[in-house]
């Protein structure tokens, strides 16, 4: 569970802080629900931009963010589209949460708001003094960065050298040191020997989303419900939610699996992992290009027990649908066999994670043979804007882009996706990947067997799941004894 014990001495300094940078931090209600917002924050909302470095930023992670780069508000159904049947080849609807409309661009500002809240609002951080430390494949440290900025507080973001060149730049902006870590996404173990060395640093408190309950938590909390809103809003006579695709990175975003499975208990629940490390399939290694997503490793916030399916996807298939999906010759085919404007038109919020996503929706399809009466449901963790220089670097690979190239990458890397790297994961099968954490978790990072055992055998997800009201009383308190709302 997440540790809610309070220091009251650091609490009262983080207050304090608090009171003097206009901070006021959302509740997990406000972040589900934002009309609960209070309307003074509303109000000042309207004048700041949706990557300003303003605390009251803090009340736009959510979902539910209107589409815009400065001054909006909220919307009743979460952001998302639906990708038709000219586009994915398939007859199931599948329907995508839109990352890109968060601060930063993307959802992982909220996973790691789930870490660090916990922590400032108990006192256990203290805000005038330690180092937040984001341990990332790209986007969490971008979010915990941003986060901590808005929080006044310093941070140090590490992720692999091979990521993107726009996160860097970003973060040399936001963050108060940046570490890039050997190799690239696959190379997890190496962030983690980084966060070793940091952690014997006493002004180093290390927010580690591999196994940071509270980014569990806030994916159960508000990704999913996000997502039963959206169907809920989309769901025709019949149709039904059939499953739910998420690659693991810190296996955060696949947490909200858990709820959805409580609200359609039929629904298959399908994790995703590069083919070229297929840690999950069968045990295996490699390096890839799947940005956002880290392997050879099982995060210890997966629940796998609840996971009935993996599936692997070749990061071929994701770098050609990147260019295809944002180019304009990539386009003039798309509109050509049938792919309506506005689909086009959003194409672009689709990132390299994001796409590998749609591809497991597409596969999952494939493999039960699911209808038009079928969703499926994902999320695009954030957008293309993170991956300009990677379009450039297919661009000067393999010349030129024309109609010809987009329909050989449309057929081969979407329409033809067959039904293989891929396995549904019984009980024994559930169990083997769960006792993978063993190597990383016990041996490596300090857990205890039977600690493990609890994941497996104990009642710790729901005792996860239960927290958030726990929580949304803490903050409401903290934010009542800064007293910065009543002066707004």
């Amino acid at each position: 569970m997440i540790d809610l014990t309070v220091h009251r001495d650091v609490l009262a300094r983080n207050i304090q802080k608090a009171r003097e940078n206009g901070v006021i931090i959302p509740t997990f209600e406000n972040m589900r629900n934002p009309e609960t917002v209070p309307e003074a924050v509303k109000e000042r909302l309207r004048g700041v931009g949706l990557w300003d470095v303003n605390p009251l930023n803090l009340f736009r992670i959510t979902w539910k963010n209107e589409p815009a780069e400065a001054g909006g508000l909220y919307r009743d159904v979460p952001n998302y589209i639906e990708l038709p049947p000219a586009l994915t080849g398939v007859k199931a609807r599948i329907v995508a949460l839109v990352g890109k409309w968060f601060p930063t661009g993307c959802h992982k500002v909220g996973a790691s708001f789930g870490c660090l809240a916990p922590r400032l609002v108990t006192g256990q951080f203290d805000a005038g003094y330690h180092r937040a430390v984001w341990p990332s494949t790209g986007n969490y440290c971008r979010g915990g960065a941003f986060n901590s900025k808005l929080l006044g507080v310093k941070s140090v973001a590490i992720l692999p050298a091979g990521m993107s060149r726009e996160r860097f730049e970003w973060l040399s902006q936001i963050a108060g040191e940046v570490i890039a870590t050997p190799g690239c996404e696959s190379n997890v173990k190496e962030i983690f020997d980084k966060t070793h060395e940091l952690r014997q640093e006493p002004d180093c408190m290390i927010f580690n989303q591999f196994e940071e309950m509270g980014n569990h938590l806030w994916h159960y909390q508000v990704t999913g419900r996000a997502i039963a809103e959206v169907f809920e809003a989309v769901r025709r006579p019949g149709d039904k939610l059939s499953g739910a695709c998420f690659t693991s990175g810190s296996a955060g975003t696949i947490g909200c699996g858990d709820y959805l499975k409580e609200v359609y208990p039929g629904l298959k629940l399908a994790v995703g992992e590069a083919l070229q490390c297929p840690t999950i399939l069968n045990n295996g290694f490699g390096d890839h290009r799947i940005e956002g997503i880290g392997d050879k490793h099982i995060p210890w916030i997966h629940n796998v027990k609840n996971t009935d399916m993996v599936i692997d996807i070749d990061d071929e298939d994701s770098q050609r649908l990147l260019r295809l999906f944002n180019d304009p010759a990539g386009h003039d085919y798309l509109r050509a066999v049938g792919v309506d404007e506005d689909t086009i038109a959003n194409l672009s919020l689709l990132g390299i994670s994001g796409i590998a996503n749609v591809l497991c929706c597409v596969k999952l399809a494939k493999y039960y043979e699911l209808t038009e009466h079928d969703v499926v449901a994902t999320v695009l963790t954030d957008s293309a804007a993170m991956y300009g220089s990677r379009i450039q670097e297919l661009a000067e690979q393999y010349g030129p882009y024309d109609g010809t190239a987009a329909a050989v990458d449309h057929a081969l890397h979407l329409l033809g996706l067959r039904t293989d790297s891929m396995a549904e994961l019984n009980y024994c099968d559930r169990k083997r990947v769960h006792n993978l954490k063993y190597y990383t978790w016990v041996e490596q990072q300090g857990r205890t067997a039977q600690e493990l055992n609890d994941l497996w055998y104990g009642t710790v997800w729901d005792d996860v799941h239960r927290q958030a009201d726990q929580l949304d009383a803490l903050i409401n308190a903290f934010n009542e004894e800064a007293g910065v709302l009543k002066t707004l």
